[in-house]
């Protein structure tokens, strides 16, 4: 069981690997449908579905690293976040993530808006700058791998239960339809 991510992440790396050099999953999205579709052999109809989806929404590595970030700088200025703090950098991250540019840079202006939302000082964000583009790039691999995982999981799904030759049924006949 461990030896199927492992074997799916070897035909899908080429986009986990642009995906870390550029830290761009709206750049890498071409890179990810590609991949899955020629390497991975997943569904055209799962592919065109998935990936716009999932390179706008699914912000894992973005949500996770902003929470840590926002806690780290509050305890760093001696700022106390009581639960109801931790609630709104949960909730703000959350809202914020799902809208984010899927360009290099865009978790700073995230974390801006964070900031002011729990009261942290903006300048404060000196202290994550130094090391925000190495960890841009390893958020946007997480980003992308959950990606292709998840558009793994509902081929899956797709071709088990919901296929089962009727898509190419259906295309036949609405070519047959267009041509009388």
């Amino acid at each position: 069981l461990i030896k199927i991510p492992f074997k799916y992440f070897k035909k899908v790396r080429e986009a986990i690997l642009v995906a870390f050099s550029t830290s761009s999953s709206s750049a890498t999205m071409w890179v990810s449908m590609r991949v899955a579709r020629e390497n991975a052999k997943l569904s055209d109809e799962v592919v065109k579905f998935t990936f716009p989806i999932g390179t706008t929404v699914n912000m894992d590595g973005t949500a996770l690293y902003q929470a840590g970030a926002a806690l780290f700088v509050a305890q760093v200025v001696g700022i106390d976040l009581h639960f109801a703090g931790q609630v709104t950098i949960v909730i703000m991250i959350i809202l914020a993530s799902i809208g984010a540019a899927g360009i290099p840079g865009a978790g700073i202006i995230i974390l801006t808006t964070v900031f002011i939302s729990i009261g942290l000082p903006i300048e404060a964000i000196g202290i994550i700058l130094a090391v925000d583009r190495i960890l841009d790039m390893f958020r946007t691999a997480v980003n992308v791998w959950w990606d292709l995982l998840t558009a793994k999981v509902i081929d899956s799904f797709y071709v088990k239960n919901l296929d089962n030759g009727k898509t190419e049924k259906l295309k036949l006949k609405v070519i047959e339809e267009k041509s009388s």
